[in-house]
């Protein structure tokens, strides 16, 4: 059974950084593609950055690119990623998600519960 858990969210000023995490278990990370996406309020849930499952190529939004990094460590099977310069309109609840449609859209085949990232001005 795969599981997933999504922590490291919070409230940052614009311009700071955070690092979400996501622990998971239930499968091999390389056989899969993972990623995060997130869900502002009164928006749809869209696809910020993924990894893909056989070659590992990274895909980042282009909202996020530059500002954002996505990695994962196999050995403690967690993937993270690292969000730079935030801005406001980068709060949302950000989810974690292990097989999602390439690039980085859905259907997602397994999501992690949500983690609230709130970037005041």
């Amino acid at each position: 059974e795969v599981q997933l858990q999504a922590s490291g969210g919070g409230l940052v000023q614009a311009g700071g950084s955070l690092r979400l995490s996501c622990a998971a278990s239930g499968f091999t990370f390389d056989d899969y593609a993972i990623g995060w996406f997130r869900q502002a309020p009164g928006k749809e849930r869209e696809g910020v950055s993924c990894i893909s499952g056989s070659v590992r190529r990274t895909y980042y939004a282009d909202s996020v690119k530059g500002r954002f990094t996505i990695s994962s460590d196999n050995a403690k099977n967690t993937f993270y990623l690292q969000m730079n310069n935030l801005k406001p309109n980068d709060t949302a609840v950000y989810y974690c998600a292990v097989d999602p449609a390439p690039p980085c859209s859905s259907p997602v085949e397994y999501w992690g519960q949500g983690t609230l990232v709130t970037v005041s001005s």
